[in-house]
């Protein structure tokens, strides 16, 4: 197959040089007002391309691939995430999906730790406080934190990111606990002198910090229910740059407006954007989703998904295919 037959549509829009590269080496429709598509405008270009090529605010279910019609053979995700996406639908209609993996670990990782360092210390409401005219010299009861250094950080997930983050984490002094649906390599759970906990309910009673970095499955939804939530200690914090669908925010929200939670840092949130009731919580520190939100990494993730596009055009098998039912690792077992 002729590369610059291959007809790609992309559905939001991507970094300058990203796009420059696919019009160079494809057909490609590109989005330039950077909105999402309606699900009826979505459906439309599917149904006449071979190449679709979302992003996580498109939502691909099995009635989306029922209806797209014989031709589009390749979805080609910009993100690693692909929990929009039923891989399961598209592969049974005979359609390859691919993601752009490993390229947002490290940047992803470092918006985690600087959440965990922000949170404890309290960085915004000291923000905050100079902003609205609070401060008024320092003093040596106004404005404690907690010290970082000593501290244990559970991540759930020890996959990529989750890595990334306790090398981050042990050059600040945390002790690094993980759960994940089996140990990691022995070599580098010794190098990161990792304590490996079966049982998520055992972990998080007994962590300061709660680190989450696992996919959004059903088998996730709500990871961290009231139930769980409730076996923290009232001094810990929860950080979450993964899915928001796997925090019972409700709850946390309401736990740390009593203080049973000492407060958290999130990027991401259960509806897309966080609640009122979040909102007003103390000491908690929201971000944009922005955790892998680099010039760099958005290049990155662009190379990836041409790659991938590439290699499905010159009748290869994409290097970043998603299989359904391989999750990294990074998926807790279920019920525990």
């Amino acid at each position: 197959m002729n590369a610059k037959s291959v007809c790609v549509a992309v559905t939001r829009k991507l970094p300058a040089s990203v796009e420059a590269r696919l019009t160079d080496l494809f057909d490609a429709t590109l989005n330039d007002r950077d909105a999402p598509l309606s699900p009826e405008a979505l459906l439309g270009l599917a149904q006449n391309v071979d190449v679709l090529a979302p992003t996580l605010g498109d939502k691909l279910d099995a009635a989306f691939f029922d209806a797209a019609g014989e031709r589009l053979k390749l979805v080609a995700n910009f993100g690693a995430g692909t929990d929009h996406i039923d891989v399961a639908a598209a592969n049974a209609r005979g359609i390859t999906v691919t993601n752009t993996p490993s390229v947002l670990a490290e940047d992803a990782a470092d918006m985690a730790m600087a959440l965990i360092l922000a949170v404890p210390r309290r960085l915004v409401e000291g923000v905050h406080a100079l902003e609205n005219g609070a401060f008024h010299g320092w003093s040596p009861t106004w404005m404690l934190g907690r010290r970082v250094r000593g501290k244990k950080l559970g991540i759930i997930g020890l996959g990529r990111v989750g890595e990334a983050i306790a090398r981050r984490a042990r050059a600040f002094g945390l002790s690094i606990h993980y759960h994940n649906r089996s140990p990691i390599n022995p070599h580098i759970e010794e190098e990161l002198e990792a304590t490996y906990w079966d049982s998520l309910d055992q972990m998080l009673a007994r962590v300061d910090i709660v680190s989450i970095n696992c996919p959004h499955t059903p088998a996730t939804f709500h990871l961290l229910s009231r139930r769980r939530l409730e076996l923290l200690q009232p001094q810990a914090y929860v950080v979450n740059i993964s899915r928001g669908e796997l925090v019972d925010e409700e709850t946390l929200a309401g736990m740390i407006e009593e203080g049973r939670l000492a407060g958290a840092g999130l990027d991401v949130y259960e509806r897309g954007t966080p609640s009122e009731k979040l909102l007003k919580a103390p000491n908690v520190v929201l971000l944009p989703h922005m955790a892998s939100a680099t010039v760099e990494s958005r290049a990155e993730m662009g190379e990836r998904m041409i790659i991938n596009i590439k290699m499905f055009a010159d009748g290869h098998k994409p290097p970043d295919r998603v299989i359904p039912g391989l999750d990294d690792n990074l998926e807790p077992k279920a019920g525990n």
